[in-house]
């Protein structure tokens, strides 16, 4: 049995991961309103926190889940694979890393490898997806490290947005980015590039940008037919269904799946958000 370890920006549910080889756990970060603290974990109630962040002007906050959360999880299975925020969007990373160097001068040398996934959302997502089908295949964790490296070396997350208000707050994307979006119905659409959110294209409408996005996915992505698609939306679904079967009619994708926003994803997708894996 694997252990599959993720943090709360990873919009997987346990039921697309869980199997007899792979088990999946997700350790939350913290997400502040004001003075109130959430917890992003399955306690976390999506649209109290969702309206309560549309009904303030003042910038949500977030912060990384401390090392001894992920020490917690890295003491159970026999081999641990774990999948973290962008380490430039986020220390979670960092958090987990620290956890490792603990586990191991508390408790001794254990397989614990930590992939800083280089983006967000679905794209960590899809991540997890990789490792637990390569489990089932009873390869080495080596083996499996190796195949993950490789798949992450093409991958892309791709986001078209309604509000990057909190992204721009905190630093994580361009004003420049808010400043087109803010234009009358203009929709950028954007993919994390080299662990960072970029502005790559723009349409008038998110009919044309979603139609614009398969194009480039089209474009862009190897091997499309051996690949599952996540999409991962913010209270978005009918967006999200729309979107799935224009992207089954025009790729042959192995599988496309719809997962809703965890808390992390809701604070800087906004509602509405929109967000592709592959």
């Amino acid at each position: 049995m694997y252990n599959l370890v993720v943090d709360s920006g990873c919009d997987v549910s346990k039921e697309v991961i869980d199997s007899e080889k792979c088990k999946l756990t997700h350790v939350p970060l913290n997400l502040q309103v004001g003075d109130k603290v959430y917890i992003d974990d399955e306690n976390l109630n999506l649209d109290e926190y969702l309206a309560h962040m549309e009904s303030t002007s003042i910038a949500v906050k977030t912060s990384a889940p401390s090392p001894n959360l992920f020490l917690e999880q890295f003491k159970n299975g026999d081999n641990v694979f774990v999948v973290t925020l962008s380490s430039k969007l986020s220390a979670t990373y960092q958090s987990a890393v620290s956890a490792k160097d603990m586990y191991i001068e508390e408790y001794g040398a254990k397989f614990i490898h930590i992939f800083d996934s280089l983006t967000a959302a679905i794209g960590e997502g899809v991540i997890a997806m990789k490792i637990a089908e390569l489990a089932k295949k009873d390869l080495a964790p080596t083996e499996i490290v190796d195949a993950v490296n490789q798949y992450m070396k093409e991958m892309k997350t791709y986001f078209i947005l309604d509000k990057f208000d909190n992204l721009v707050k905190t630093g994580r994307v361009s004003p420049y980015v808010a400043k087109v979006a803010s234009f009358l119905n203009v929709k950028p659409i954007c993919c994390d590039m080299d662990g960072e959110i970029k502005m790559i294209d723009k349409s008038r409408g998110y009919t044309k940008a979603a139609t614009k996005l398969i194009q480039i996915i089209k474009e862009n992505t190897p091997d499309i037919e051996n690949r599952v698609i996540g999409i991962t939306h913010v209270k978005a679904y009918e967006k999200a269904l729309a979107l799935k079967e224009e992207l089954s009619a025009a790729l042959r994708a192995k599988d496309i799946i719809i997962q809703e926003c965890r808390g992390i994803t809701t604070t800087y997708a906004n509602r509405g958000g929109v967000i592709v894996a592959l």
